[in-house]
């Protein structure tokens, strides 16, 4: 895999990185965020929750074990969390020269290219992610260039607020889709940036699953009768989603089962008429100790959030469920009088550890 391209990462605040450059030659702005994840790169840059991002990841050897491009997207087993490349840029510390796995038939650079997305290696990863430790994420540009750029252009042309757009109408279906046709218990899942495991884990309980658009009203959902509700994950502010405040809550006035995972467990947050709030640096990876305050049991999760639910602002009638050991900032809640629950993490997994897939059989247990 030679590559002879160059690369530039220039930050809002007038850190610059230069670089080798694979994948697409582009410039592309994005706010840029870090992922602690060892694998499943491939899931990653395909999860629709990094619309509008620049993923940096955290594990310095990127690309060893390859693409596989072979498996659709809407399949029971897949490398895809979506239909495609969903990050805007994608930074890493060194981008393996060699490809070895039985199902890979790409390489990261390939798919990156095909997909119009730039890449940056041969930077010091571990001081990026201390600088946004330190200074919280912030807008960046990367460029893949072959002959000279300008950084200072680059620099003052770098004019990007990522909780004033509205990523989840780019991301969302626009028509319903349906699978596990032949089920004959109908849930509804609202598409807000959906992980493709999350429609398998539904399935495999023996689910028809209709995936409608986030921006269905309440009427387009209580058509197809479903027995439960449930609000996906996905990219941007959950503050500016209020159309999908108003739906989520008269789901909840009518008693629907609900379950919310991350950006759908915030909406569930506004819905009850609490509030939200920007984390410095959130959290990203497969590694994050979360409390079952009930249980007392820890499990390891996968995450993918830089918003979280304000408990302070959270009705008496709303319990905190989970809390994650780190920073204690709340994890899961769940109604005291209506079967309705939400994790703001990430219990399909697809990367990473599989603690918590209990959750999709609670949910099945509530069901009407």
């Amino acid at each position: 895999m030679m590559i002879n391209k160059k690369a530039v990462l220039v930050l809002q605040d007038g850190t610059i990185l230069y670089g080798r450059g694979f994948g697409a030659s582009t410039t592309k702005v994005g706010e840029l965020v870090f992922n602690t994840s060892m694998t499943g790169y491939q899931e990653a840059i395909t999860d629709p929750s990094y619309g509008g991002q620049i993923l940096l990841m955290t594990y310095p050897l990127i690309g060893n074990y390859g693409i596989n491009k072979k498996n659709k997207w809407d399949s029971n087993y897949s490398w895809y969390e979506s239909s495609k490349v969903q990050v805007e840029g994608f930074a890493i510390r060194e981008l393996s020269d060699v490809t070895c796995h039985v199902e890979s038939n790409s390489d990261i650079s390939k798919f990156l290219e095909e997909s119009g997305v730039p890449g940056i290696s041969d930077i010091d990863t571990r001081y990026l992610v201390r600088h946004i430790r330190n200074h919280g994420v912030m807008p960046a540009v990367l460029a893949v260039y072959e002959e000279t750029i300008d950084t200072k252009k680059l620099l003052d042309e770098l004019k990007f607020n990522y909780s004033s757009i509205d990523f989840v109408e780019k991301v969302t279906t626009k028509k319903p889709l349906i699978f596990g046709e032949k089920n004959k218990q109908t849930v509804v899942l609202m598409d807000y940036g959906v992980k493709m495991n999350i429609v398998r884990e539904l399935e495999a309980r023996g689910l028809r699953v209709v995936v409608l658009p986030s921006f269905s009203k309440f009427e387009d959902i209580e058509k197809y009768e479903p027995k439960g509700i449930v609000l996906s994950n996905g990219p941007g502010d959950p503050a500016i989603l209020t159309d999908a405040h108003k739906t989520i809550k008269q789901l909840i006035t009518k008693d629907y089962p609900l379950m919310g995972i991350c950006l759908g467990h915030q909406l569930l947050a506004h819905a009850f008429g609490g509030k939200t709030y920007k984390m410095k640096f959130g959290h990203r990876g497969g590694n994050h100790p979360v409390l079952n305050k009930s249980t007392g049991k820890i499990s390891i999760t996968t995450q993918n959030h830089g918003f979280a639910a304000d408990e302070k602002s959270l009705p008496k009638d709303v319990e905190i469920t989970h809390v994650n050991v780190n920073d204690n900032t709340i994890e899961g809640m769940k109604h005291r009088s209506k079967d309705v629950f939400s994790v703001q993490y990430h219990p399909e997994s697809c990367p990473g550890p599989r603690d918590s897939k209990y959750l999709f059989d609670q949910f099945v247990k509530i069901l009407k």
